[in-house]
């Protein structure tokens, strides 16, 4: 049952790598399917920070969707001149910025203070056999997932390092289905930052 729990999550996860790429909101259905079939596979191989960080995915992707799906009220009529009036613009989804300069030290912070207090509590309450690496995995993973629900186009090069990580993890643990989803993750990350990063700079 676990295989066929993992081939399934590997193929929502590609489905959902492929409309994040795009910058599709559709990505955030899969990101609520995938943790809801992952919930089960982290529990069974004792990934009990990962299973955790499912519960935060569920939130955060209503989230997300709540946010790239938003729109701005109609923006007033700007006078040009004498009864020259300049219609108002429509804004659709959110558009890909860059992450604030001054966002990264809160970002930092949160991301040691996420760290540390789940390497803790894996250490002393749990048996996980890999404890600093699935709490640095996670702590990157809550920020990475953070800065995606805002659009911000460097979320891409954290998932890189997360996905890299898990590839790492998942072999060590005898995933292979997931090991697999997360290399090619790995790879996608470059190259969905540099989309993204073209996007922000054409719009």
């Amino acid at each position: 049952m676990d295989r066929v729990l993992e081939i399934l999550g590997l193929l929502v996860g590609l489905l959902y790598l492929y409309w994040e790429y795009k910058a599709d909101w559709r990505m955030w259905i899969a990101s609520v399917v995938m943790p809801a079939i992952s919930l089960f596979v982290y529990w069974n191989a004792g990934l009990y920070a990962d299973f955790g960080i499912d519960i935060y995915y569920l939130l955060i992707a209503i989230y997300g969707f709540w946010v790239w799906r938003r729109t701005s009220p109609p923006a007033l009529s700007v006078k040009e001149g004498p009864g020259d009036d300049v219609p108002p613009v429509e804004r659709g989804e959110r558009a890909i910025t860059s992450t604030p300069l001054k966002t990264w030290p809160l970002l930092g912070l949160a991301f040691l203070a996420i760290y540390l207090g789940i390497a803790y509590v894996l250490i002393h309450f749990t048996d996980s056999t890999v404890p600093w690496w699935d709490a640095l995995n996670t702590a990157l993973s809550i920020v990475a997932m953070w800065m995606l629900a805002r659009k911000w186009v460097e979320q891409w090069l954290v998932w890189l390092v997360v996905d890299a990580i898990s590839t790492g993890l998942y072999i060590y643990k005898g995933i292979p289905f997931y090991a697999i989803l997360y290399a090619i993750y790995t790879v996608i990350a470059w190259f969905g930052y540099r989309k993204w990063l073209r996007q922000m700079r054409e719009s």
